[in-house]
């Protein structure tokens, strides 16, 4: 394949203008399903959704003006996700709907006089066309050879579609660029995970310690509020963070550690807490297995010892070590959600979770509650044919407590190479916005440029957009029905999303896209209801609710099954892992090569005239895929880089002046960003929030606003328990002066 066939191409008005095309509904799925659906909604004040501006999913309603327009949205009183208040991003995701930049029609790519642009054409043509093209590649090269990136409600369906097609390649990257490192680590710890929303009763926490978690930053809504409540109470906060964050502004105490130091403290703490005897020894004894293993192996790490390493002096290790004891075992370590640091993540985060197992934290009150869900079965279809290969095949070493696939390896398998045995030929993208989601964005456009077919879904031209084959409008989640929202919570609870309005444009919601084209692949006996209302109205029915029930009412609660939400005072209990017990010393890491034990690891520190690149969120918005939503534009439209004053001056940088970034490997950001001279940020670090410096044009409101993080990201470390991708080892140093007008002058 020629290795510029696919060239990017930019969204222009062609897409955007609205035209309505014929055969746009066709006779495999009804052309009636969406209309009736907002007929009926056209009847009701307000309507019921959950939120898709982030993972958390608040519970909603939605309210709509005398003319029918989307007017706002608020927080469902029933949901424990939200307790009735949406944060900012959720009361904005109105914007979403009215944002005159939406895709609007679905896109092909074609040659014109010689250069590739895209042309408008009808759902019909479009979805024949992915369908030829998955059929050539299922002949030629096995099903298994499509995979479908995605971030949201809507991989459900188009799992089940690619799933039935036969390919089990289905990724979601914030597994490898986000959490999984906390799930592997707390599942080789407790034999269970984290989850989300996260199972923390920080509500009833008498202390919290986040390390590198910034909650009223990353704005996870249900946590945010129990937070306040808890310093409300009087919990103490202990915030561990280079950064002066706005966590660390409500903390008892803030430990500004040197960064990519996280692990010494860890272990010195767990060093403090062991050998001044402050931890749950009845709890320890009861459900713990490797006490004396761990014991032996932490005598090197004293606090003086991590003194050296992470600026942070032995008094104050001891002293935050006995906070935590003191609450024990109302006591939280954080695992974060962001955790894909340095590279040796599911190790870090298996000494957070050795932490909260010695405080006695695990099934306790103040701790990690038990979580509890609905049990909603699938709609009934055949079984899934059985994938002949994976991406793993010839390489089952590799990443092998992975508990889900992982992105990255996806893409790496989207380039030929004689060390797999074979590669995938083509990407479904839906929702995320790979070139600022994946690291190491040379990498991605290599893979992008050997696939023989790339769809992108999504509601927004985004940077991906510009390099697919197809382009397919999706309508916002205001506009459509998803599937039952059913999360982990306290109690079993769920919630309804139904379409607000019709959707605005030639848009169509996920599930219709999937069964149109599962319909186009022959795959009709995996789509059996005649529309989405059908499978949802069959799915609450067996679990003592109805369509119509939930049409009104939202949210639905279920009583627990069991008393279990914690554990009783000297209760028998067995947890998932091989031993029956609370693994310290991991019998599943060990078996599989890896350190049983968590050790610490030094890692580079910047070079001179360089410091290290660290990111974050804003309350405002969710990585890059809110950066143009007018609502939230107008409270956050660019970031800003923080830099201390000692380095500003060095630099003779002043507050509000626009730089360039140059990362170690000579990558140099496409936009400037403007200087935040501030004391919050430690001397040998910045700060930037994620998400912005956008190249599409087609983005009026986040087109060139700030710098793109991910763009500087070319250093990657990847977990070798588990394929995350580590992102903090990258460094940048500031350039006064334009480098394009260098070039010219050059």
């Amino acid at each position: 394949m020629d290795s510029n066939r696919r060239e990017f191409i930019k969204i222009s008005s062609l897409g955007l203008g609205g035209l309505m095309l014929s055969g746009t509904i066709f006779d495999s799925v009804s052309g009636s399903i969406l209309n009736d659906a907002v007929n009926e909604t056209m009847k009701h004040i307000r309507t019921p959704t959950y939120c898709e501006v982030c993972f958390w999913k608040c519970a909603g309603w939605v309210t709509k003006n005398e003319d029918g327009e989307i007017w706002k949205v608020e927080g469902h009183q029933d949901d424990p996700h939200c307790n009735g208040r949406f944060c900012p991003r959720g009361t904005g995701g109105v914007g979403m709907y009215h944002d005159e930049d939406r895709l609007k029609q679905p896109l092909m790519r074609v040659e014109e006089n010689g250069k590739q642009v895209y042309k408008e054409v009808s759902w019909e043509k479009a979805l024949g066309f992915i369908a030829d093209k998955m059929k050539v590649i299922a002949d030629e090269n096995g099903p298994e050879s499509m995979a479908l990136f995605t971030h949201g409600s809507g991989g459900k369906f188009l799992g089940h579609m690619l799933k039935a097609y036969g390919s089990p390649h289905i990724t979601a990257p914030s597994f490898a660029q986000c959490r999984g490192p906390r799930e592997v680590a707390f599942y080789s710890t407790f034999g269970e995970g984290i989850l989300s929303p996260e199972r923390t009763d920080i509500r009833d926490t008498d202390c919290l310690v986040l390390i590198g978690s910034h909650i009223g930053e990353n704005m996870h809504n249900g946590q945010v509020q129990e937070m306040s409540q808890a310093i409300d109470k009087g919990a103490t906060i202990i915030t561990v963070d280079p950064r002066f964050s706005t966590a660390a502004s409500k903390s008892k105490f803030w430990l500004p550690i040197k960064p990519a130091t996280d692990m010494a403290l860890l272990l010195a703490w767990i060093n403090v807490i062991i050998n001044e005897e402050w931890y749950d020894k009845k709890y320890v004894e009861k459900y713990a297995f490797g006490f004396d293993e761990l014991k032996a192996h932490v005598q090197q790490y004293t606090p003086e010892w991590a003194y050296g390493i992470t600026t942070i002096e032995p008094k104050v290790i001891r002293e935050t070590a006995k906070e935590m004891a003191n609450a024990s075992p109302a006591v939280i370590v954080h695992p974060g959600r962001h955790v894909t640091w340095y590279g040796d993540d599911t190790q870090r985060l298996r000494a957070v979770a050795i932490l909260n197992a010695l405080l006695g934290s695990w099934g306790r009150r103040g701790g990690f509650y038990s979580p509890e869900k609905v049990s909603i079965p699938s709609y009934p279809h055949p079984p899934y044919p059985k994938a002949k290969r994976t991406w793993k095949d010839g390489q089952e070493d590799k990443f092998s407590l992975a508990t889900e696939i992982i992105s990255n390896e996806l893409c790496e398998a989207s380039i030929p190479s004689k060390d797999r045995e074979f590669n995938i030929k083509g990407w479904i993208v839906n929702g995320t916005n790979l070139i600022h989601t994946l690291p190491d964005q040379k990498k991605t456009l290599e893979a992008i440029q050997n696939l023989e077919l790339l769809v992108v879904i999504d509601t927004m031209p985004m940077e991906i957009t510009g390099y697919a084959d197809v382009v397919l409008p999706e309508c916002t989640y205001l506009e459509r029905y998803d599937a039952i929202r059913n999360s982990p919570h306290r109690e079993p609870v769920i919630a309804l999303r139904m379409p607000a309005a019709e959707p605005k444009y030639n848009s169509k919601p996920d599930w219709w896209i999937a069964k149109a084209l599962g319909i186009k692949l022959g795959l009709n006996d995996f789509f059996k209801y005649e529309n989405i209302e059908d499978m949802l109205d069959w799915q609450l029915k067996q679990v003592g609710s109805s369509l119509k029930e939930m049409k009104k009412v939202g949210v639905k609660k279920y009583k627990r099954k069991y008393d279990d939400l914690y554990l009783a005072d000297g209760q028998n209990f067995e947890f998932s892992t091989s031993t029956g017990k609370i693994e310290l010393y991991s019998t599943e890491m060990a078996g599989s090569g890896y350190s049983p034990l968590p050790t610490y690891t030094e890692h580079a520190q910047p070079p001179q005239g360089f410091y290290r690149l660290n990111y974050g969120r804003t309350p405002a918005h969710t990585f890059s895929r809110t950066a143009n939503n007018p609502n939230l534009t107008a409270i956050y439209d660019e970031n800003d880089l923080w830099v201390n004053p000692k380095v500003a001056k060095q630099w003779n940088l002043e507050n509000g002046q626009y730089v360039w970034l140059k990362n170690q490997d000579g990558i140099v950001s496409t936009f400037s960003i403007k200087v935040r001279v501030t004391e919050r940020i430690r001397w040998d670090s910045v700060y930037m929030v994620h998400g912005f410096g956008h190249s599409e044009k087609s983005l009026s409101r986040a087109f060139g606003k700030g710098a793109s993080d991910t763009e500087l990201i070319s250093n990657v470390k990847l977990d070798p328990e588990m394929g995350g991708t580590g992102m903090r080892e990258n460094f940048v140093t500031f350039l006064i002066e334009d480098p394009k007008l260098k070039e010219i002058e050059l």
